[in-house]
């Protein structure tokens, strides 16, 4: 598991790979990378989701820093490329001499985690976490967010019975570790 030091610290190494190799390279992250590195909403993310430019180079600074760390060579991906449909409102994570981080406004992470629909592992908490940071009350509010993102024939089914859990009528909801929360 990848903690938000250790991020800064593989992003700063492929900083170096990408100084060396003389590119200038552009990350924008997304998923448990962001919850750990902007909202502190986590301790660690398995990965860094993210959408990257230019794409060789950057994958093989990757691979490069994979391989000094000893951790996986997909510890830095683009699994998630297909979720960002535009080009999300951002604030920059880390400024390096040849790197730029930046990630998704908080209205968008949550707009992309519903979309992306993967409820099970950590995704459900970074919903809730993000409905709440946002101050999110209604299914409405949810649904108006993300539809300022993503056109509704995208938006799963299951989105919108999971945000129905989640938000209607105040009712509490019993998380994975059996708290009860509301």
């Amino acid at each position: 598991m990848l903690d938000s030091a250790t991020i800064l610290k593989l992003f700063g190494a492929l900083n170096d790979e990408l100084r060396v190799a003389g590119v200038r390279g552009e990350i924008g992250i997304c998923g448990g990378a962001v919850m750990c590195l902007v909202f502190n909403a986590r301790e660690s993310t398995k990965d860094v989701d993210a959408i990257f430019r230019p794409t060789r180079e950057i994958r093989d600074a990757g691979r490069a820093v994979a391989q000094k760390f000893g951790i996986s060579s997909d510890w830095l991906n683009d699994a998630a490329k297909g979720f960002f449909l535009s080009q999300p409102p951002v604030h920059d994570v880390v400024e390096l001499s040849n790197l730029r981080v930046w990630a998704p406004q908080a209205d968008y992470m949550l707009a992309m985690k519903c979309v992306s629909a993967r409820f099970d592992s950590h995704d459900l908490d970074d919903t809730k976490f993000l409905l709440k940071h946002l101050g999110v009350k209604t299914v409405e509010e949810a649904s108006t967010i993300i539809e300022k993102y993503y056109p509704r024939n995208v938006i799963p089914a299951k989105t919108q019975f999971l945000l129905e859990e989640l938000l209607d009528n105040g009712e509490a909801f019993i998380s994975r570790r059996g708290q009860l929360e509301s």
